[in-house]
């Protein structure tokens, strides 16, 4: 049977938002893993409308909330420059505007964040959400 409805959970870490001022970021929700075997972020951009505006992801772990520090890059599946976006002369839908990128996490820390910033001034809405996959106990409840 092909069920991923049963079997993920999906959670808000940034709500739709601009990411606001030169160097300002959103930092996500922190996500507890506990149960389940996988995290994959989902990055998802609306119209960008600078040029030279570059957007960064962060993707920091930890064993408790209140210590996180970056993921080393063999425990990401894709990397934190895929799920970003570059500076672009000319923005193209469905690649550098009103696109979604994505990262997974697969170490073993329970708490995972994902955070995201913007080297300019921008009205770029972006939500960043994550998605808990592979738990040890399906079918997940859905809300």
């Amino acid at each position: 049977m092909k069920d991923l409805h049963n079997n993920v959970v999906a959670s808000r870490v940034v709500a739709a938002v601009a990411v606001g001022t030169t160097g300002t970021g959103k930092t996500g929700a922190v996500i507890d893993r506990q149960g389940y075997g996988g995290l994959e972020f989902l990055v998802s951009y609306g119209t960008v409308t600078a040029t030279n505006a570059v957007f960064t992801v962060v993707m920091k772990e930890g064993d408790v909330t209140g210590t996180l520090t970056s993921v080393a890059d063999a425990d990401m599946l894709g990397t934190e420059a895929l799920a970003g976006l570059a500076a672009a002369a000319t923005r193209t839908s469905g690649v550098s505007k009103n696109v979604v990128k994505r990262v997974g996490y697969k170490g073993d820390k329970r708490y995972v964040n994902l955070s995201i910033s913007s080297t300019v001034t921008a009205a770029t809405p972006v939500a960043v959400t994550a998605l808990l996959h592979s738990p040890t106990s399906a079918p997940t409840s859905n809300p």
